[in-house]
């Protein structure tokens, strides 16, 4: 799976029979592997001279949203802030095709697995949570720490982090994906005022709130996504009375604190602190933390342990992704 396309993405099965691919300028599109409410993900070619391919993620604008302003722009504004952020643990745009009235990015396919799906296996080892987390908070900072062609800061800030929206693949590296909401000084769409943007279970106070969402309020996020990693279950999910309890959060309580190992602890009361000049000043900062309290797990072993997790849906993936290979020479696609 690439990434989580938004708040309701779900994994497809491969088709059994795939369909023929689509061109999309010098792009060939083929099935989807993820859905959401409002974007498909397809695995994809390149398709160059002298036989040149690439494998590629195309995400897809539903053609219904592609007419509207709003949603279009909020399209292209993911795939603009996503292409500041040079950083191998966040996934950027490489392209941007607008064809026959539809929009798509094109981006890096990754061989992996969202986080979210991850831990529907139940909680991660320790070292490979740590790993996972750690590298996560990197590709946020270097979000955080983007810059315009001018060398101005963007200021984006990430408003959707949660595990849905960490891909990590079977090379051990995870990626922070689906920029899509983001909060940027150059987003040419601007969020609705009091409009609340992303994922309830993972979200500050202050976003919550509608209150100016800074880098503090985004690295909040990472702190419930570390600590679900550790335990295995949700932290603010409440159902109805969800909103009730971020808002009304006052720290992490005593006996879910104790749920994670005790040298992990002070770094997990610290990101959850209500508030946020309490919290880490920056997501580096909480890696930096995390790393001296659990020496993260090699790439090589998280890579492994997500082959373990997720070796069906991978394997069928694989599959997929050979049958496409095989029709993308230059010759066989035309």
């Amino acid at each position: 799976m690439l990434s989580s396309v938004d708040s309701d993405t779900r994994a497809l099965e491969p088709a059994a029979e795939p369909r023929a691919p689509q061109a999309i300028g010098r792009y060939w599109i083929y099935d989807e592997i993820a859905a959401g409410g409002m974007a498909t993900v397809h695995l994809g070619r390149l398709v160059g001279p002298a036989g040149f391919t690439r494998t590629v993620a195309i995400k897809r604008l539903h053609p219904q949203f592609s007419k509207d302003e709003e949603f279009s722009s909020m399209f292209l504004d993911e795939a603009r802030i996503a292409a500041r952020i040079r950083h191998p643990n966040a996934l950027t745009a490489l392209d941007v095709v607008s064809a026959k009235g539809e929009l798509y990015i094109i981006m890096d396919y990754i061989h992996g697995e969202s986080l979210g799906k991850l831990l529907r296996g139940g909680p991660v080892p320790l070292a490979v949570a740590s790993g996972i987390s750690t590298q996560a908070l990197l590709g946020l900072h270097a979000a955080h720490e983007a810059v315009d062609d001018r060398g101005q800061p963007l200021c984006i800030v990430h408003r959707d982090v949660s595990p849905q929206n960490i891909l990590v693949g079977v090379d051990g590296v995870a990626r922070v994906v689906d920029f899509g909401i983001a909060k940027a000084a150059s987003r040419v769409h601007t969020t609705q005022a009091g409009k609340i943007k992303g994922k309830l279970s993972y979200m500050s106070p202050q976003q919550v709130q509608s209150e100016d969402v800074a880098r503090r309020s985004a690295n909040f996020p990472a702190g419930v996504v570390l600590w679900e990693s550790i335990v295995g279950r949700k932290l603010l999910a409440r159902g109805a009375a969800t909103i009730s309890r971020v808002i009304n959060w006052q720290g992490i309580p005593d006996e879910e604190l104790a749920m994670v190992p005790v040298f992990v602890q002070p770094l997990v009361k610290r990101a959850l602190a209500r508030d946020p000049a309490e919290r880490f000043a920056t997501a580096r900062e909480i890696a930096m933390a995390l790393a001296e309290a659990v020496p993260p797990a090699s790439s090589m072993e998280i890579g492994d342990w997500v082959e373990q997790r997720a070796h069906l849906i991978l394997a069928d993936r694989a599959r997929a992704l050979s049958d496409v290979e095989r029709q993308t020479t230059s010759s066989d696609v035309r």
